[in-house]
């Protein structure tokens, strides 16, 4: 069964039955705490906190009324064994196991713990209490069989209990998680609303401006037409999430320009492109935010030093480098996608598919963005 898919009713159920077994009367108010507190502590203090009362209520009659050692003995024993079969199950059996593809071994590691409580119990109250203190709890000669089966009974307790606590513990976890999934989908589409300024009144406006630049200057024009190709593949092309390569290409070839536009004659930039064709697809502005980064903290106007850019794709993947010499000089304090942004779009558009590498010797900047189709 799924960590995911415990619920109230059920934990509550499974604790009525443990603690009529032992008949703890503490026992539901030490774990109605540990669900108030899951949402506000720490989860090593509310496992201190909630010992810490069980314990003290489980052993504070025997300060309140003395009952002999014997007694104190197998009970410390009997917690003992039972907080370690606890913490087996709590932090290795269930949250590597607990999965519905991983049966056989969650029940091969509740095997464990059930064996781990029974040769414990047997090593310290039949092995170590008699060689030191002279007193045990089974009769002498008493049956394996008998030892085994009557440990079963008394080892299942607790990993019934640590499942359940498991489960309450995954339960928040997971509530916070689609929470915090939840306003981020939320900020996200905001975000994207605010953005979406009407893309008509953007093509007729620059229209107009390309229309009044013609006469003053071909350059000029030629720049606000690059500049609404770009904007239009912006607001237009990218809205379906995927784009053919070679689409994705020429905007990075127009993004170049505009920018050579800016430095030239002084614009060196050095782009090869090699095995791109029209079946392939990539996600829109993928490659973008590398050259990005590149022309805004990097040298562009060194003709020794360019800044190389290198597009290999293949069948099975395309592999994206982008490298150039770092700028000591002042930098571009203006926004800009970071490379924390663009790890958060390749793990959300290519889980397991992609890998990006960056390298930095203190003189030149390099990425290399590999994604397998």
């Amino acid at each position: 069964m799924p960590a995911s898919s415990f619920n109230s009713s059920f934990i509550f159920t499974i604790w009525d039955k443990i603690l009529r077994r032992s008949n703890n009367k503490i026992g539901c108010l030490v774990i109605s705490n540990y669900f108030y507190c899951m949402k506000r502590m720490p989860v090593f203090l509310i496992h201190l906190i909630c010992w810490t009362a069980f314990l003290a209520y489980s052993y504070g009659s025997y300060v309140a009324d003395f009952k002999g050692f014997r007694s104190i003995a197998f009970s410390v024993s009997m917690t003992t064994v039972q907080i370690i079969q606890f913490y087996i199950c709590f932090l290795w059996v269930y949250p590597n196991y607990l999965k519905q593809h991983k049966i056989p071994q969650l029940i091969g590691g509740m095997i464990v713990a059930l064996l781990a409580f029974i040769c414990l119990r047997y090593g310290i109250e039949e092995v170590f209490y008699p060689k030191f203190f002279g007193i045990r709890n089974y009769n002498p000669g008493t049956p394996l069989l008998y030892y085994f089966k009557d440990n079963v009974y008394w080892g299942t307790s607790y990993i019934v209990v640590a499942m359940a606590v498991y489960g309450v513990q995954h339960s928040f976890r997971t509530e916070i998680t689609n929470k915090s999934l939840k306003n981020d989908v939320v900020k996200a589409e905001l975000a994207f609303l605010k953005s979406q300024i009407n893309p008509h009144f953007l093509y007729n406006t620059l229209n107009y401006v390309y229309s009044l630049a013609i006469p003053v200057s071909d350059k000029l024009a030629d720049a606000v037409l690059k500049l609404s190709d770009l904007m239009r593949y912006t607001l237009s092309e990218s809205a379906t999430g995927f784009v053919q390569l070679v689409k994705e290409v020429d905007y990075v070839n127009n993004y170049i320009a505009l920018f050579k536009m800016r430095f030239e004659p002084n614009f060196y930039i050095d782009f090869n492109i090699n095995g791109v064709s029209e079946d392939q697809e990539i996600a829109s502005l993928m490659l973008i935010p590398f050259v990005e980064n590149a022309f805004k903290h990097g040298v562009v106007n060194e003709k020794d030093s360019p800044v190389r850019i290198k597009l290999r794709a293949s069948t099975k993947m395309v592999v994206f480098e982008v490298s150039n010499k770092i700028n000591r000089g002042q930098k571009d304090t203006s926004s800009g996608v970071g490379l924390l942004n663009i790890q958060r779009r390749l793990n959300l558009i290519y889980p397991d598919k992609h890998n990006l590498l960056v390298s930095n010797n203190e003189n030149t900047y390099k990425t290399t963005l590999t994604i397998k189709w």
